[in-house]
C-alpha cells in the first residue's frame, strides 16, 4: 500500500460496514460514526444476489451467510383475480449455478459487524453527522472531527451530505414483518412469491432463514401500502386489514394468525435518488447514499455491497485525488442501467396505474416465457445485467447444490 490514508465511514447499514472492513484490511485507519447507541440493522429480509455474494466471498463470509440463509430459486407472482402469471423468473434460465440467498437483514449485519470488529475499526456510536468541510465531520451535540484523508458516505438516502439532492419520494412503500416460517404450509421454501390486484395491491412472502445459529425459520411478509395511506391504515381495525389481504391471498391466513399486533409491522417508504457524480472533494458516497430507489429489483444491498468493493478497489489502483473519480468509473454505469431500470419497472408492480397492469398480465406475462426473455430477465434480478463485476475483479458466486438451505 502506497499511502496510509485516515478514512471515515459514516453508518453502519450494510454498505458501511463492508467499506470499513475493506479499508481497513488494507491497513488505513478507519472509523466508523453511527447515530444509533448500539449498532442495529434496519429492515426486515432481502435477496443476496450472484453480486453481492461475490464480494462476501472475497471477505471469506459466503460460507457463514449461506448457513444463516434460506436459497432462492425462483420468484414467482400471480395476479388477482384469474391467477395470471405475472412474474416467473428463474436463476436456472440464465446459468444453473446461479441462485439466490434470502437472508434476514439482522443476520448479515451481525457477520459484518462482527468483521469490523475484529479488525482496527475504531466505532464511535450515538454520533448523528450534521456536515462535513474540508475533511472535518460535524456532529449534533458532539465537538467535529478531523480532519479525515477520506469521508465514505454511507448515511442512505436521506444523508446530510448528499449535495443538497432528497431525491424523490415514491408513492408507495409497503409494510413488513418477520414471522416464523409455517413448516409444511402453502409456501414454496425456495422462491419468493408474490399476489397482486392490478398494481396497488400486493402481498409477498418470503423464505429469510435464521438470525443465528439455533435460531429458527424466517418468512418476511410484505404488504404494499401507498405512503399517504399509511395513518388511516394504522386507525384501521386490525382484522379488517387481515380480512383484506386474506381475500387477495388466503393461504396466507397462517401468517397472519401470527400477527397480533400492529407493531409487528413495520412500514418502509420508498425514494428514488441518484447522484450525478457520486464523489466530491474527499467524500465518496455509497448505496443509498449515492443511489436510492424502489426494492423491486431486489438490488439495494447489493449494489451497496458492490460500491464498497469499488470504493476499496478505487483506493488501491489510484492516488489520494483519484479515488472519487476512479470509483465512479467503475460504478456509474451499473448503478444508471439498475436506477433506469427500476423507473421502467415499478410503476408496472406498485403504483395506480390500471393500464400497466393490463398490459403486464396480458402481454409481458405470457411473453416472459419465450426465449430471450428467460435469460435477460434472470440476469436482471441476478443483478449481472451489464457484467459489473468484470471491471471489479470478482466473478458471480456459485454454488453446486441448487435446492438447497
Amino acid at each position: 500500500m502506497a499511502e496510509r490514508l485516515a478514512i471515515a465511514v459514516c453508518g453502519a447499514g450494510i454498505g458501511g460496514l463492508a467499506a470499513a472492513l475493506l479499508l481497513a484490511r488494507q491497513g488505513h485507519p478507519v472509523t466508523l460514526f453511527e447515530r444509533f447507541e448500539h449498532p442495529q440493522p434496519v429492515g426486515s429480509g432481502f435477496i443476496l444476489q450472484p453480486t453481492g455474494m461475490a464480494v462476501l466471498d472475497a471477505l471469506g463470509l459466503a460460507d457463514a451467510i449461506t448457513a444463516r440463509g434460506a436459497g432462492i430459486d425462483r420468484l414467482f407472482g400471480r395476479s388477482v383475480p384469474g391467477d395470471a402469471v405475472v412474474l416467473d423468473v428463474s436463476y436456472s434460465a440464465l446459468d444453473p449455478g446461479y441462485r439466490g440467498l434470502a437472508v434476514q437483514r439482522s443476520a448479515l449485519f451481525d457477520l459484518l459487524h462482527a468483521a469490523v470488529q475484529r479488525e482496527a475499526v475504531t466505532i464511535r456510536s450515538g454520533m448523528t453527522v450534521r456536515g462535513a468541510a474540508n475533511g472535518t465531520l460535524s456532529f449534533v451535540d458532539y465537538a467535529p472531527t478531523g480532519p479525515f484523508d477520506l469521508i465514505v458516505d454511507a448515511l442512505g438516502t436521506r444523508s446530510p451530505l448528499g449535495a443538497g439532492m432528497p431525491g424523490r419520494d415514491l408513492a408507495y412503500g409497503a409494510l413488513w414483518a418477520t414471522l416464523d416460517w409455517p413448516q409444511d404450509g402453502p409456501f414454496a421454501p425456495h422462491a419468493l412469491e408474490q399476489r397482486y390486484y392490478r398494481a396497488s395491491r400486493m402481498a409477498g412472502v418470503l423464505p429469510v432463514g435464521t438470525a443465528a445459529a439455533g435460531a429458527p425459520q424466517k418468512a418476511a411478509f410484505f404488504w404494499s401500502l401507498r405512503h399517504d395511506a399509511h395513518a388511516a391504515w394504522r386507525e384501521t381495525p386490525l382484522a379488517q386489514w387481515k380480512a383484506e389481504v386474506a381475500a387477495l391471498w388466503p393461504e396466507t391466513g397462517e401468517l397472519l394468525d401470527r400477527i397480533t399486533d400492529r407493531d409487528a409491522l413495520t412500514y418502509a417508504g420508498y425514494r428514488h435518488r441518484t447522484l450525478p457524480r457520486p464523489h466530491a472533494e474527499g467524500i465518496v458516497h455509497i448505496g443509498d447514499s449515492y443511489h436510492a430507489t424502489s426494492p423491486q429489483l431486489g438490488q439495494g444491498a447489493n449494489m451497496a455491497l458492490l460500491d464498497a468493493w469499488a470504493l476499496a478497489r478505487a483506493v488501491t489502483m489510484e492516488g489520494r485525488a483519484e479515488i472519487g473519480p476512479t470509483y465512479a468509473q467503475l460504478r456509474q454505469g451499473h448503478v444508471r442501467m439498475f436506477q433506469t431500470l427500476s423507473r421502467l419497472f415499478t410503476p408496472v408492480y406498485q403504483s395506480d396505474s390500471r393500464a400497466l397492469p393490463i398490459l403486464r398480465d396480458r402481454i409481458v406475462g405470457p411473453l416472459s416465457g419465450i426465449w430471450p426473455a428467460p435469460p435477460l430477465l434472470g440476469a436482471l434480478v441476478a443483478g449481472t445485467m451489464g457484467w459489473p463485476l468484470g471491471r471489479l475483479g470478482l466473478e458471480p458466486y456459485r454454488t453446486d447444490a441448487p435446492g438447497t438451505p
